[in-house]
């Protein structure tokens, strides 16, 4: 007899939930952050979803978020023209940096000490942390606004995507862009794999399989609803995505066949994402909520107790980090 997937659900939003991003694992375990048109970035418990805290201070919908690896410090991009850099264990704001139109885009290096953005002004700056009286690094090209930019192999590289229908590889040495791929469609999201080699990157029915050298197409799959996320697990094994018609799919990355197919949120899926562990991975939706599933259901994991256990409605308390 199957399991059934009964996902744990994470209130605490009143608007959409546009972007999740987890930490590395470290003696606390994991952490997961989400940002939401209401403004206010929550951050979570990775493996449970207890809620811990809520970031106060951006004026405007928060569009990008991103946490270092030790899960010591978090950060946000929002419509109100800045980013902002927090200490996670305090909450307080460490840094704002402003920029001349909304950031889409947060991504902290592996290292933690470069900082990358990017926002409707078309440009990715680059900031040192350890030299804030530099100016950033800035790379131009896009013809339309950001949506998704991040690090790979090793820092020396970032990859992104525009509005402009375009994915882009750059030098972050040299400051020249390398590689360019065309799309018929905006991309809606953009995921580096944990060993640094396949890029996934969501574009109008598709979710493609890029390798970070050269851009070739290791694989696409289409899917039967305009999507607008996907995640690769970390042992790629499967993959995750949802979009337009409200359904998580999961399906084998070897294959493309679909393994399951399950409806829990009340809006259109914006953003799915593996947990460093693999062992969930989280959904932000239209809806205003969070949602964790199992990628091995029925397994004894976090809150999930056992296969018979019902979910568990996580409400955030009034209080701020």
């Amino acid at each position: 007899m199957s399991v059934k997937q009964v996902p744990l659900t994470c209130s605490g939003h009143t608007r959409p939930v546009v972007n999740l991003a987890f930490s590395g694992i470290s003696e606390h375990g994991y952490f997961l952050i989400s940002a939401c048109k209401d403004g206010k970035p929550m951050l979570r418990q990775g493996d449970t979803g207890d809620w811990i805290g809520t970031f106060e201070g951006h004026k405007g919908a928060v569009w990008g978020v991103a946490l270092n690896d030790d899960g010591t410090k978090a950060a946000t991009g929002a419509a109100d023209f800045t980013a902002k850099i927090w200490n996670a264990v305090t909450g307080e704001e460490v840094l704002s940096l402003q920029h001349n139109h909304i950031v889409k885009s947060v991504n902290f290096s592996t290292d933690g000490n470069l900082f990358v953005t990017g926002s409707n002004e078309k440009i990715i700056r680059v900031f040192d942390l350890n030299k804030l009286d530099a100016d950033p690094i800035t790379f131009c090209g896009h013809t339309n606004g950001l949506r998704h930019v991040t690090f790979f192999n090793n820092n020396r590289m970032l990859v992104s995507c525009a509005e402009d229908k375009t994915l882009r590889i750059w030098d972050r040495i040299s400051g020249q862009e390398v590689q360019k791929m065309n799309f018929n469609s905006s991309p809606n999201s953009l995921e580096v794999s944990n060993d640094e080699s396949t890029i996934t990157v969501t574009h109008g029915n598709s979710v493609s399989f890029l390798t970070c050298d050269r851009l070739s197409c290791i694989q696409e799959m289409k899917i039967p609803t305009k999507v607008y996320s996907a995640s690769l697990h970390p042992n790629k094994s499967v993959f995750v995505c949802g979009g337009e018609d409200l359904i998580m799919y999961k399906y084998d990355y070897v294959s493309g066949i679909e393994l399951e197919a399950y409806k829990g949120h009340f809006g259109p899926l914006h953003c799915v994402k593996f947990s460093p562990d693999g062992e969930l991975y989280a959904s932000g939706s239209e809806d205003g909520t969070v949602r964790l599933w199992q990628m091995y259901v029925g397994k004894s994991y976090g809150l999930w107790k056992c296969a018979e256990d019902s979910f568990e409605e996580k409400t955030p308390a009034t209080a701020v980090i």
